[in-house]
């Protein structure tokens, strides 16, 4: 399934980070790509590389498919799952800019330096159903693009292809990003603060403790659950200082969406669980991440790549 988030630090450098939910996983690691690097993009989307990226994906054949990437000017993008609502285009639209889905996070982070710039270039492109290898199905996804001032959603659907600005700053998966905004306000009365006592006609009402003051919070693993948690963590948490206390916010606020194994199951019997958790550093260009079996947080920077390369690397151990 998934979730992700941003948020700010106390100088505006941005932290933009994901869980990755899924049932098994595809071998997946940090990789870079560098500037050098020459994608065979079947319609010419992805021209030369402006900006090097980083994030954790797969290697085919030496294309690198992304799960999340951020570059060099701090633009970051995750993919989500968004089943039963995407719709892509079956063919190649005139007049636009077609974009394969599974080149689109390179797209975005290889060719592009803000949010700003990706939106213009949204206006005019087609997103295509177009596979890199009848060995890697097509997936229906909706994607969070995220720099050091905002975020947006971006959906393809029956209406055509959407963007949403996204004031919350995280995303999870289906319904839509517009559902899950308005469903918020079901959940207005939340607060981080000790309640007060309450009379009740003659009656003295007392708090039990601490955290009555969100006992409505939604806990199940659902995406409408995980929105609101994440939405609410986002928002309450405290506004921190230095680089690893920014990385232990966004792992701790992930942690509380994150998937168990064998909490919940997919149709085929099979248990969901979050392979890993990341967490991106604008301010120093490095990308933080631990796996469901090793909780110890490692990192990779792009000080550690050569950037003129023009190889996808990728990271080992």
């Amino acid at each position: 399934m998934c979730t992700a988030m941003r948020f700010n630090d106390d100088k505006g450098n941005v932290f933009f980070g994901r869980n990755y939910d899924w049932t098994c996983s595809f071998g997946e690691a940090p990789i870079f790509t560098p500037l050098n690097y020459t994608a065979e993009s079947p319609f010419g989307a992805v021209g030369p590389m402006k900006y090097a990226v980083l994030g954790t994906g797969i290697v085919y054949e030496g294309y690198p498919l992304y799960f999340d990437a951020s570059n060099t000017e701090g633009l970051s993008i995750a993919n989500l799952n968004f089943a039963q609502y995407c719709v892509y285009e079956d063919e190649p639209q005139e007049a636009k800019n077609n974009v394969c889905v599974f080149e689109f996070p390179l797209w975005v982070t290889s060719q592009f330096k803000s949010v700003d710039e990706v939106e213009a270039a949204l206006e005019n492109i087609a997103l295509v159903n177009r596979s890199i290898s009848d060995d890697l199905p097509v997936s229906a996804l909706h994607w969070m693009i995220a720099d050091q001032r905002r975020s947006i959603v971006v959906e393809c659907t029956k209406r055509g292809l959407e963007v949403f600005e996204n004031d919350v700053d995280v995303l999870t998966n289906q319904p839509g990003y517009e559902w899950h905004r308005d469903n918020l306000r079901n959940y207005m009365c939340l607060s981080p603060e000790y309640p007060q006592r309450s009379a009740w006609a003659k009656a003295d009402m007392v708090p039990f403790g601490v955290g009555a003051g969100n006992d409505g919070l939604p806990g199940g693993c659902g995406a409408a659950a995980r929105f609101v948690r994440a939405a609410y963590y986002n928002a309450c948490h405290p506004v921190c200082e230095s680089e690893m206390q920014n990385v232990s916010r966004m792992l701790h606020s992930l942690s509380g969406v994150m998937m168990i194994d064998g909490a919940t199951k997919v149709s085929d019997g099979t248990c969901e669980k979050t392979l890993y958790s990341s967490c991106f550093s604008s301010a120093t260009g490095t990308y933080y991440y631990h796996t469901y079996d090793n909780i110890n947080i490692r990192s990779t920077s792009f000080d550690e790549y050569d950037l003129k390369s023009d190889t996808v690397q990728k990271k080992v151990g």
